[in-house]
């Protein structure tokens, strides 16, 4: 059994009526799997609410959702539900501001391991990053995977979901905040100033970050590496630019 169908047991609901009365109850759900093929009314009424409520549709094979089933009753539909709420982009910016600290946020793009995201939030937290924000699409969300994989920090740091990402710096980039993606083939993160409100860019595991995202960033910045391959895991890059961040803040304090 592979982590994805896994993961999804964690978090799932499945069966026409209970999902129908989680979308009822408000309860947030991330992502809708529904049997291919399935057009008769329940079903396309499920589909308005989870398009409704920004949950993602996913048409699967009737042999996935046998898989990720656990009671073999899932009448072709099975909803993926968040472990945590989410926040807004403004929550994170007023905390920010309670604080009294220049906003400081982690962007992931495209982030699609959920133990990768969860420790992504751990780090943040554990640096005084004030937020996370990801995409709704083609990225993990606050699964259960995800939950634990922040070991607690989830509890305290907020994480924002968006439509999208290069449409969100923009709208930061009009209160103040500048933008750091991480990229290989940028400059030694050493000799850029990294102080100031800020938004670190992460990109996917696969591929990075993407052109659009990356065309939105004031500045790449490029870890060292001297070894024999030739990239970090997401989250360890993200932890490695975000303490550079913290030492040049602690040094700027001085």
């Amino acid at each position: 059994m592979g982590t994805e169908t896994s993961e999804i047991k964690e978090s799932m609901i499945e069966g026409r009526n209970a999902v129908r009365e989680a979308f009822r109850a408000g309860k947030t759900i991330d992502r809708l799997y529904v049997q291919d093929g399935l057009k008769d009314g329940p079903v396309m009424d499920l589909i308005r609410r989870a398009k409704k409520a920004d949950a993602l549709v996913d048409y699967v094979q009737k042999e996935r959702l046998d898989q990720m089933s656990e009671t073999g009753r899932h009448q072709g539909v099975i909803a993926q539900t968040a472990a945590w709420e989410y926040a807004e982009v403004e929550d994170i910016l007023r905390k920010a501001e309670e604080k009294g600290e220049a906003p400081f946020i982690f962007l992931l793009d495209e982030i699609s391991d959920p133990h990768n995201l969860g420790a992504i939030i751990r780090t943040a937290n554990l640096c005084g990053a004030h937020g996370v924000i990801i995409p709704k699409r083609r990225a993990a969300g606050l699964t259960a995977t995800a939950a634990k994989a922040s070991a607690g920090a989830v509890s305290y740091t907020p994480v924002a979901r968006v439509n999208n990402l290069a449409q969100t710096i923009e709208d930061l980039k009009k209160l103040g905040l500048w933008f750091v993606c991480a990229d290989m083939d940028g400059d030694l993160m050493y000799d850029l100033n990294l102080t100031g409100p800020i938004g670190v860019v992460i990109g996917s595991e696969g591929s990075g970050v993407g052109r659009l995202v990356k065309e939105k960033c004031d500045f790449t910045a490029a870890i060292p590496m001297k070894g024999d391959i030739d990239s970090l895991n997401a989250s360890v890059a993200a932890g490695v630019l975000a303490y550079e961040i913290v030492r040049q803040r602690l040094n700027k304090c001085k």
